[in-house]
């Protein structure tokens, strides 16, 4: 059993986050950076865009990494064990260009009420500050959402460019993570990342989130897997694992699934950014 100490509970709830937390072996990781590339070569813009999202729904590689025992342990430590899987995101930072994450909230656009929720983030190659780790403010979780200023860069990996201006970056901490490992953060903690200036990938994937089964989702309508315990509330639809890779009526899933997404991610916007 991988459940969280006493101690890292503590500090997930005053600081916001906890890492490095050991899940994956190097050749686990990697096989899933096999599998993520295997999809990029044979079927082309799949992964890109809003296609980021819901991988899981896609390929069982990626969906075994969500129904990890180590990751439930942890998380179930933090939201109770009736756990559901309501959304994956790679974030993918390719060497030697422009992409990153400016400081947000993922609370501020999702649309998961209450809190009761969680956001793992995987390391599929290594994050450190070279190659554009994230870096965490910690305790501003204690805080309530903040106003983002909704930039819409172009290289800005978020959908809307969400931007929480004046972060103290001297009071931030980078997320160093080996492949393999990940962290765990809180919905309203401030966090972002800078631009990969390393000579290879980097990969991250995270669920997006791990949810407790009394969360409901407001904004709109989220496709779920059942990960531990039982859906005490039934507040969303959900889907059956996938078996193969790519699987047409797995692909037909996704697309609907990511409509749902994107009506969620840009309510009430001007306009649309790529993500």
């Amino acid at each position: 059993m991988s459940f969280l100490t006493a101690d890292q509970v503590n500090q997930y709830n005053d600081q916001g986050y906890i890492a490095p937390i050991n899940i994956l072996t190097l050749e686990e990781a990697n096989e899933i950076r096999n599998e993520i590339e295997k999809i990029e070569n044979k079927w082309p813009n799949e992964l890109e865009g809003l296609g980021r999202n819901y991988v899981h729904l896609i390929s069982p590689v990626l969906d075994k990494v969500c129904h990890n025992t180590k990751i439930l342990d942890a998380v179930e430590s933090i939201i109770g064990k009736n756990i559901l899987i309501c959304g994956t995101t790679l974030f993918i930072k390719n060497p030697q260009k422009r992409g990153f994450v400016s400081f947000h909230q993922d609370a501020k656009y999702i649309g998961l009420e209450p809190y009761n929720w969680v956001t793992a983030w995987v390391a599929v190659t290594e994050a450190n500050e070279e190659n554009g780790c994230m870096r965490m403010w910690a305790r501003s979780h204690k805080n309530n959402l903040q106003y983002h200023n909704q930039k819409f860069n172009e290289d800005n990996l978020l959908t809307r460019g969400q931007t929480v201006e004046n972060v103290p970056i001297d009071q931030t901490i980078p997320i160093i993570l080996k492949a393999g490992q990940m962290s765990l953060h809180h919905p309203t903690i401030v966090h972002g990342s800078n631009l990969n200036k390393s000579n290879d990938r980097r990969i991250g994937f995270v669920i997006q989130s791990y949810i407790g089964s009394n969360v409901d989702q407001v904004l709109g309508k989220m496709y779920v897997q059942q990960a531990r315990g039982v859906d005490t509330f039934k507040l969303h639809q959900h889907t059956k694992r996938p078996k193969n890779l790519m699987d047409p009526k797995d692909i037909q899933l996704r697309k609907k699934a990511n409509k749902e997404l994107a009506k969620i991610f840009y309510k009430d916007a001007d306009k649309k950014g790529k993500y």
